[in-house]
């Protein structure tokens, strides 16, 4: 009866501490961002004329079934009739993306940058961005 106590009471413990540690580890878990997060930015903060992250929701402006974004009437208006405001070209391919769709992300001078995958991120923000400096 004894041993059976024992037993029981190691159980315990063991499954006691087992159960803290997988709650320690899943609240840190949900703390850490992941380098997807780090280094794209939330769509609905850019304006999309001036190309900045401003840090808060902005204008909704849906055009072709698309939802493109900008921080006033003004920009609103340039989004909805001038194509060369909803696309732009990824600094790392040099090829044209279109805004609503991009993968953005902040350069150190606060622009927003717009790539078309999240490799193209992940190569800039590594250093390897042969397109942006070309030609300058």
């Amino acid at each position: 009866m004894r041993r059976y106590r024992a037993a029981r009471k190691l159980v315990f413990v063991v499954m006691t501490i087992m159960g803290v540690i997988l709650l320690r580890q899943n609240s840190y878990s949900a703390d850490v961002k992941t380098a997807a997060d780090v280094m794209t930015v939330k769509t609905d903060q850019v304006c999309m004329v001036n190309d900045t992250v401003m840090g808060k929701i902005q204008i909704p402006v849906k055009v072709n079934g698309k939802t493109y974004y900008g921080c006033c009437e003004g920009c609103v208006g340039k989004l909805k009739k001038i194509r060369s405001f909803r696309f732009s070209k990824d600094p790392v391919t040099g090829r044209e993306v279109d805004k609503a769709k991009a993968y953005i992300s902040k350069a150190p001078d606060g622009r927003a940058l717009y790539f078309e995958s999240m490799k193209t991120v992940e190569e800039y923000h590594a250093g390897n961005h042969r397109a942006e400096t070309e030609g300058k």
